[in-house]
């Protein structure tokens, strides 16, 4: 090994330990807050050793909100949106890949137009519609609209359009129908798409503050996101308690993202079934 390329695998290494560090460091940040009182993260220079508040800031954050009934209905809301959102996007991205039909181009083209539509613009027409079914402040609001997203389906298309075609007509010969097809045949192969999807989607539902806040209405089927922002006060403000919350809402996240790459992981070790 030459001197030249010992020093460019230490530059690598370094620029990626940096890298790294800056990532990691926000969170270290939320944990110090966590364990410290307010005027310690208030302090210049900033205090970055951990404190001795940690309980007693979870304590305040439970007595300030209902943080575990908040948790269980984000984790109804997130896991059944998911759920939804995995079979009918998963389903008509295999259709649209391994099947034609009239107008499957121009509808496949259409549902991608959709993506240059801004969120924020379906707000008032969703809530409206919304209103008008009956289903302001109920779960109903938050999991129905939008159970399939065109993100979804086009990120299934292109990953099922690998599978080779050879797959599906062994299916037929054993006697497979057109939904067999993808339940035996698409899903298996589609795993690591799913489980990157099923990320995404359990995360953006999780983190959801705005559609939330519009339609529900009754404090006890508030989300976390709800809930924190309970948390701040207009006239004083306990940054270590509202650390500490976040922080408590951000660990679930946390385990769901490692059990989820897993299969992503295992997904693309597998993936030779479709060569």
């Amino acid at each position: 090994m030459t001197h030249e390329s010992v020093w460019k695998k230490i530059i690598t290494h370094a620029c990626l330990l940096i890298g790294v560090a800056i990532s990691v460091f926000p969170f270290y940040w939320l944990v110090v807050m966590s364990t410290n009182e307010t005027s310690a993260v208030l302090a210049f220079p900033p205090k970055l050793t951990f404190g001795g508040y940690f309980m007693t800031n979870i304590q305040h954050v439970l007595e300030k909100i209902d943080f575990f009934r908040a948790l269980l209905n984000t984790l109804f809301v997130a896991a059944v949106s998911t759920t939804l959102h995995l079979f009918f996007e998963s389903l008509t991205g295999f259709t649209f890949a391994k099947f034609t039909f009239p107008g499957s181009k121009a509808l496949f083209y259409l549902m991608l137009a959709t993506l240059m539509i801004p969120g924020q613009m379906l707000l008032v027409p969703q809530f409206i519609m919304i209103q008008q079914l009956g289903w302001l402040g109920s779960y109903k609001a938050l999991i129905i609209p939008g159970m399939a997203g065109a993100f979804g389906i086009f990120w299934i298309r292109q990953y099922a359009a690998a599978i080779h075609d050879e797959l599906l007509d062994a299916g037929r010969i054993d006697g497979c129908n057109n939904f067999r097809l993808y339940w035996h045949v698409g899903l298996p192969v589609l795993r690591p798409a799913l489980a990157l999807l099923a990320i995404t989607t359990f995360m953006g539902n999780w983190e959801d503050y705005m559609w939330p806040l519009i339609v529900l209405t009754d404090t006890s089927k508030f989300t976390l996101m709800l809930a924190l922002a309970q948390l701040k006060s207009v006239h004083t403000q306990d940054y270590a308690m509202v650390m500490t919350g976040t922080l408590m809402a951000t660990v679930p996240l946390i385990v769901f993202f490692f059990l989820a790459s897993r299969h992503i992981i295992a997904g693309i070790a597998e993936g030779a079934v479709k060569s």
